[in-house]
């Protein structure tokens, strides 16, 4: 299985996250191909490389209809408000790496409208839906770019107090965008990592300057999609997360937090434009978590599930357990735990394959009172597993040999120490002993 770290210590911008995953590739320009043909209306893709901190990666570009957005056309993306004849936005980020992204406006009348010399038409979630079928994407990319631009809607929805489908998006911005969230999510799939992990996210820190006022970083809609994210901020001052960033963040990654044990093998950065007392870049490591390359020895990736009670019998309990093992649970075990009011509770742990996931939570609910179940991936530094057959005066034992990280044990099967121990009518060591020799066992 493959990894896919995310280092945002500066923060996450959709052109950056673009950036640093085509810079994984080899051949970038192969890569850079493939995104222009994917053919978004007036859109094109153009690489260079660029340097910060001492540090060399790629910094993409996105031009729309042969014109970058720069930081003098709109204000940043933290502003939610650019006009006065309704109420509605189309701010543009500004994370030093370029100032397009996120336009979107609330109530107002959906024609065009002047700014700064230009005119700009708005595009509603419905149009920008056509836009992306219209591309002709895999079914899995297209799913997942429609689910993030859902999340900018929801979140610009939520800020301004009106529906989602009262939100729109400033047109240049609007390609600009989908361009973004399309070549992330393309990179993604043809990166084919199974799990997706990334550092708190870095914010940046102070204020934003926008049509209708100053703004605190994180923009609302920023800080509105980052809810239930790990994240902090520095002194640093400038947004360095934008709503883009958060909301393909917050679709892909599995979970938060230090960069995991891995075997690395490919490393990308994404540069942006402005420079910093520390390198503005977002950086991404591509390997396989670390367990997976050990010699003689397996790894294993499987989840936890969980849930707290405290209004079941040991009985009950107990039957649970049982049941959840017989559907091919790996382990069930209880924890006696403290719960609210000072309650003496139990907490029932389930270790299963990710297959067994569905049929096992809906056992969990059927055979407990709990109201909600956790779950957790996690991985199991294994030995490798044999079972073989030895012929004994007792009869037939199985034995279990394990072996791996310079680890060699046989033991003979518990079913068949207790059945020779019932019919010698002996003691369940003395049953063991009289096997060994039999058995090879230690």
């Amino acid at each position: 299985m493959s990894v896919l770290f995310i280092d945002c210590g500066m923060g996450a911008a959709g052109d950056m996250l673009t950036a640093a995953l085509a810079d994984l590739f080899p051949d970038k320009e192969a890569v850079v191909r493939e995104l222009n043909g994917l053919n978004i209306p007036g859109v094109e893709y153009s690489h260079s490389k660029a340097s910060k901190c001492g540090i060399t990666g790629l910094h993409m570009d996105v031009f729309v209809n042969g014109r970058e957005e720069d930081e003098h056309m709109y204000d940043s993306a933290a502003c939610e408000a650019e006009h006065t004849h309704g109420e509605h936005t189309h701010g543009s980020h500004d994370h030093g790496d370029h100032t397009h992204g996120d336009h979107a406006h609330g109530e107002h009348s959906h024609g065009e409208h002047s700014h700064g010399g230009h005119t700009h038409t708005h595009t509603g979630l419905h149009q920008i839906e056509h836009i992306v079928w219209d591309l002709g994407l895999k079914k899995s990319v297209e799913s997942d770019v429609l689910a993030v631009y859902k999340l900018i809607a929801e979140a610009e929805s939520n800020v301004h107090g009106v529906p989602v489908t009262d939100i729109h998006f400033h047109e240049v911005g609007t390609m600009d965008a989908v361009a973004d969230i399309v070549a992330v999510c393309f990179l993604l799939d043809k990166l084919g990592a199974d799990e997706i992990v990334a550092s708190p996210v870095h914010v940046g820190s102070g204020t934003v300057k926008c049509a209708h006022g100053i703004l605190p970083v994180p923009a609302p809609a920023t800080a509105f999609l980052l809810q239930g994210i790990p994240t902090y901020s520095t002194e640093i001052k400038g947004e360095l997360c934008t709503p883009t960033g958060a909301a393909l963040l917050k679709h892909f990654v599995t979970r938060f937090g230090a960069m995991p044990s891995m075997i690395t093998s490919a490393i990308g950065y994404g540069m942006g434009k402005k420079d910093f007392e520390r390198a503005n870049c977002v950086r991404v490591m591509l390997g396989e978590p670390f367990s997976a390359a050990a010699d003689s020895a397996d790894e294993d990736r499987v989840l936890e599930l969980s849930c707290n009670v405290d209004d079941m019998t040991a009985e009950e309990i107990g039957f649970a357990t049982e049941r959840l093992m017989e559907a091919g649970a790996l382990d069930v075990y209880t924890v006696p735990i403290g719960m609210k009011k000072n309650r003496p509770g139990t907490l029932i742990r389930v270790i299963c394959s990710e297959s067994k996931k569905k049929e096992l939570v809906e056992l969990i609910f059927k055979h407990t009172t709990t109201i909600g179940v956790r779950e957790a991936v996690t991985y199991r530094n294994i030995l490798n597993r044999e079972i073989v057959n030895a012929e004994t005066p007792y009869g037939n034992v199985r034995i279990k040999s394990v072996s791996g990280y310079g680890v060699e044990r046989k033991k003979a099967e518990y079913e068949d120490l207790a059945r020779i121990a019932k019919a010698e009518n002996i003691s369940l060591r003395e049953a063991r002993d009289r096997v060994t020799g039999f058995t090879g066992n230690d």
